[in-house]
């Protein structure tokens, strides 16, 4: 009697986990990236300086120079590449980010020579701009960015997180595609609160692994009470450390960080296969959702890549990010847990149980494998 809504329900699961098994890392953004620019002012007339962190390799390509450039893994290498490569690479940024003081450009030149520095597995090229601004004090700094498009087909949805100290005004935003300008003072906090809420969203939504590590627990979970009791302890734990990470207290390294994730999700899917149908992790099981929390928290952090500690003006934004992840993970176990709860009810239980956790093992096992250098 059951049989039909079972293998409905099924396949409903079964194409959502397809779609989510592409290989990632932690942070899950091979296909996009986030530029950061901190921007200030020069404490002369209505000068700026902008320090930007671009991904290296994603610059070198948009710049269109060679492969040796881009394929470039030696920071050595990499330096004497942004060296030789000076002009083209001040080109397309200077194209693609901009300041304007009372809606008039600023004119732009590169202050000393690039340096480059890991972000999670990634170099990035540490670009520092002093922009000249006609006009007398008193008006108001415009900032625009346009770096790395879609039309470039390299990555897509990126997103520029600035942080700025100017005008007399301090604060963060998040410019993308469709709101590619900040107005200094313009932004209100409700609008920088939106802002961190939608990429904490878009973080955990395309976060695969997050993803996976949170449908393996609802797999593993009996009653509405283990789901509550699950999402609070992961909630708790990933909370502390993201605000610990994001402001600067503690700092993991994302070689660390990126394979436990993954480890974390094998950890959990498993005993959805191996253990016992009316409790999978038993007693550990708080225990392990928490210590794994902890760690899913490092990654959050990583999303934002604030690295420098004290960094208390970003409190709001980064509570917002916070609320986003939070709130989509409630919608993800809204829509998931009562259609596992409906699939429980028929004779396709124990069987839909392995065919979701087996791929959840197998993709989580590559993810770990990769994110590990292993020796030869």
């Amino acid at each position: 009697m059951h049989r039909l809504p079972a293998v409905v329900l099924t396949l409903v699961l079964a194409a959502g986990l397809t779609g989510l098994m592409r290989p990632a890392p932690a942070a899950a953004h091979d296909a996009t990236t986030t530029a950061h620019a901190t921007v200030t002012g020069t404490g002369t007339g209505t000068g700026v300086k902008v320090v930007l962190d671009l991904e290296y390799d994603l610059l070198m390509k948009s710049a269109w120079l060679y492969a040796e450039a881009y394929e470039a893994e030696d920071r050595a290498e990499q330096l004497r590449q942004l060296e030789l490569n000076r002009a083209a690479v001040l080109d397309y940024v200077t194209r693609r980010f901009a300041v304007a003081y009372d809606d008039r450009p600023c004119a732009p030149t590169m202050a000393g020579a690039a340096d480059v520095r890991p972000r999670g597995k990634a170099a990035f090229a540490v670009l520092t701009l002093d922009y000249a601004c006609p006009g007398e004090p008193g008006g108001t700094h415009a900032i625009s960015s346009a770096l790395f498009p879609d039309a470039e087909t390299f990555v897509h949805s990126t997103e520029t997180l600035v942080r700025y100290e100017l005008d007399g005004e301090k604060g963060s935003a998040v410019l993308v595609a469709r709101s590619p300008t900040l107005r200094v003072g313009e932004r209100q906090a409700a609008s920088q609160v939106g802002e961190f809420f939608v990429l904490g969203a878009e973080h955990l939504l395309f976060g695969l692994d997050h993803v996976l590590f949170l449908l393996a627990l609802l797999i593993g979970a009996r009653r509405l009470r283990d789901v509550v009791i699950t999402a609070s302890a992961f909630t708790a734990a990933h909370s502390i450390t993201f605000l610990l990470a994001a402001m600067g207290v503690v700092d993991v390294p994302g070689e660390i960080v990126e394979p436990v994730i993954a480890a974390s999700i094998v950890v959990v899917a498993l005993a959805n296969l191996l253990g016992r149908e009316e409790d999978r992790l038993g007693r550990w099981r708080l225990p392990i959702v928490f210590a794994f929390g902890l760690v899913h928290g490092l990654g959050f952090a990583g999303a934002l890549d604030i690295d420098r500690s004290g960094s208390w003006e970003l409190l709001l934004s980064l509570l917002s990010f916070n609320v986003g992840i939070e709130v989509t993970q409630l919608a993800i176990i809204a829509v998931l847990f009562p259609l596992l709860v409906l699939l429980r009810r028929t004779s396709w239980s124990r069987w839909a149980v392995v065919a979701l956790s087996i791929p959840i093992v197998a993709v989580s096992v590559y993810w770990f494998l990769d994110r590990v250098p292993l020796p030869l």
